[in-house]
């Protein structure tokens, strides 16, 4: 594993379960024993709605204490592209853990309606401008969730389509994409 030099961002992608948080975890500590000046920041973008995912967050949590106990949370469900721009400097690695819940939150949220179309290009844009502008390295982590059957929903198709759109800018901006399968990094791309 390779460590991550300052302004440098990487998107790590994957299905559920296939290694993104610890991987995005692990880049966080490695740049952490780099320097004692460092600091890292994970923007968690999760919201409990139910019971099962308040236990998901809260699992996440107390692994995330044991494997990197530096990386300091905040919490951005809504208003990601703000948190980057507010937490972002030269000597702190930001983690967000994940694109795929804010991009859920914002355009199919449990309670209320979801952006409409112009307003999600919105806040696809400022996501974008705020990584561009980023002062210090970013780790995105998210979901791929398009090599599967197509859903059966109109609204869950259109999610889909969003996120393939979100993760294809997002991996243009990046000098690194990795995939992770079983717990397994592949290089998707990896410029100096």
């Amino acid at each position: 594993m390779t460590a991550l030099p300052a302004r440098r961002r990487e998107l790590i992608l994957g299905g559920a379960r296939s290694g993104k948080s610890r991987t995005a975890e692990a880049r966080a500590g490695h740049w952490l024993a780099a320097s004692a000046h460092r600091e890292a920041t994970l923007i968690a973008t999760a919201l409990a709605n139910d019971d099962e995912m308040d236990e998901r967050i809260r699992c996440h949590r107390a692994d995330r204490a044991k494997r990197c106990s530096a990386l300091v949370t905040v919490e951005a469900p809504y208003d990601l592209p703000a948190a980057i721009r507010s937490h972002g400097a030269p000597q702190r690695l930001l983690v967000v853990d994940c694109l795929t819940l804010w991009l859920t939150q914002c355009l199919m949220p449990m309670h209320g309606a979801g952006l409409q179309a112009g307003a999600w290009l919105d806040a696809q844009h400022d996501l974008l401008d705020a990584l561009r502008d980023s002062a210090g390295p970013v780790v995105l982590v998210s979901n791929e969730i398009g090599l599967g059957v197509l859903p059966p929903t109109r609204e869950a198709r259109s999610c889909v389509d969003a996120l393939g759109r979100l993760h294809q800018q997002v991996a243009a901006l990046c000098s690194r994409v990795t995939l992770m399968v079983a717990g397994c990094e592949l290089a998707v791309k990896d410029e100096p």
